[in-house]
C-alpha cells in the first residue's frame, strides 16, 4: 500500500496530482490522505486517483503545527499498513516527512526528482552540492518514508473513483500556540508549482522596473521570482525569492531578467527544462547555464517581449 499525503487549497495542488501520478508509476494500491479544514471538499477530486481516500477534518489539526499533522499521517500510515509513504517536497512537506518517518521508524529519502520501486524498497535520484550532482540512493526497510521534489513527476491520470472514508483520529493538543499568522496572497501561480517563471535581479536597476517581470508574467501566466540580491534591498518578498536560501524551482521556462547567474541562484534553478536569460553583460554567468540568451538592454527587450507574448495570447 501507498499512501500518498496530498496538498491542497479549494483543490488539490499541483505537486499532490503528482505525487498521485508517482504512486501510479510505482504500482499497487494507493491511499490519499486529506488533512485539515476543507479536506472533504476534495475528496471526490482526490478519489479520481486513487483506491480510497482518508479524510480527517479534526479540530485539533487547526492551526496547523508540524507535529500534529506528522502524527495523524504516522498513524493513518499504520492504519493502511502503508510501505511506502510519498510527501511533497515543498516546504511544508519537508517538515513533515522526517518527523512521520521518525514515528513510524521508517527509512527517510528526501527530494526525489526519479522514484523507482526494488526489492524491499525504493530508489531515488535527486540533487546535491548545489545541484551541481544527481545522486542516486536506495532505502530498504518495511517502510519507506519519500518526499518527492515538484515539478518532476507526471501528473496521475484518472481512473475509477475509489472509496470515501472519514476517519477519526486521537490527537492531542501540539503545546504550540500561535501568536499570528502572515500569508502571502497572489492571484499568480505558486512559485514552486509554476511550469513558467520569470525572475528579477539587481540588473533590473530598482524596484519599480519589477513593473516589466510582472506584465510578462501575466501574459503568459508565470510564477514571479527574485534574485536574493533583490529581496535583501527590499525590492521584493522573501516568498519570491529563488535559490540556495530561498525556493527551489523546476518550470519548463525558466527567464532570468537582470540576474547575474551566482551559483547560490543557480542551485535553486539550474534543473529547469528551459533557462531563457536577458542580461546586458555578455559575460555574466548565467549564460553558461541559459538555453537561450539575449544580450541588450532589459527596457528595450521586455517591452518588445510583452506585446509579442499579448499578439500569441490573443
Amino acid at each position: 500500500m501507498i499512501l500518498v499525503q496530498c496538498e491542497f487549497d479549494t483543490k488539490l495542488k499541483k505537486s499532490a496530482l503528482e505525487l498521485l501520478g508517482a504512486a501510479q508509476k510505482l504500482g499497487g494500491d494507493i491511499t490519499a490522505v486529506l488533512l485539515g479544514t476543507g479536506a472533504g471538499a476534495v475528496a471526490t477530486e482526490a478519489a479520481q486517483y486513487a483506491n480510497q481516500v482518508l479524510v480527517c477534518e479534526d479540530a485539533l489539526l487547526e492551526p496547523y503545527t508540524a507535529k500534529t499533522f506528522a502524527k495523524a499521517i504516522a498513524d493513518l500510515a499504520e492504519q493502511a499498513e502503508a510501505t511506502i509513504v510519498l510527501l511533497a517536497g515543498s516546504r511544508g512537506g519537508r517538515e513533515l516527512a522526517p518527523r512521520v518517518a521518525v514515528r513510524l521508524d521508517a527509512a527517510y529519502l528526501e527530494d526525489a526528482t526519479n522514484i523507482e520501486r526494488i526489492e524491499g524498497g525504493l530508489r531515488i535520484q535527486h540533487y546535491a552540492f548545489l545541484a551541481r550532482v544527481t545522486e542516486t540512493l536506495e532505502a530498504t526497510a518495511p517502510i519507506v518514508v519519500c518526499s518527492v521534489k515538484p515539478n518532476t513527476q507526471a501528473i496521475a491520470e484518472t481512473r475509477a473513483a475509489g472509496e470515501i472514508y472519514e476517519v477519526e483520529l486521537e490527537l492531542t493538543a501540539s503545546g504550540v500556540n500561535i501568536l499570528g499568522r502572515i500569508q502571502e496572497k497572489t492571484t499568480r501561480v505558486a512559485l514552486t508549482e509554476a511550469s513558467l517563471v520569470v525572475t528579477g535581479g539587481r540588473g533590473l536597476g530598482s524596484p519599480e522596473n519589477f513593473a516589466l517581470i510582472e506584465g510578462l508574467a501575466d501574459v503568459i501566466g508565470a510564477g514571479v521570482g527574485a534574485t536574493r540580491a533583490a529581496v535583501d534591498a527590499g525590492w521584493r518578498p522573501y516568498g519570491e525569492q529563488v535559490g540556495q536560501t530561498g525556493k527551489t524551482v523546476q518550470p519548463n521556462a525558466y527567464i532570468a531578467v537582470g540576474v547575474s547567474g551566482a551559483v547560490q541562484h543557480l542551485s535553486g534553478m539550474g534543473k529547469s527544462k528551459n533557462i531563457i536569460a536577458i542580461n546586458k553583460d555578455p559575460e555574466a554567468p548565467i549564460f553558461k547555464v541559459a538555453d537561450y540568451g539575449i544580450i541588450g538592454d532589459l527596457h528595450t527587450i521586455m517591452p518588445a517581449l510583452i506585446d509579442a507574448a499579448k499578439k500569441l495570447r490573443d
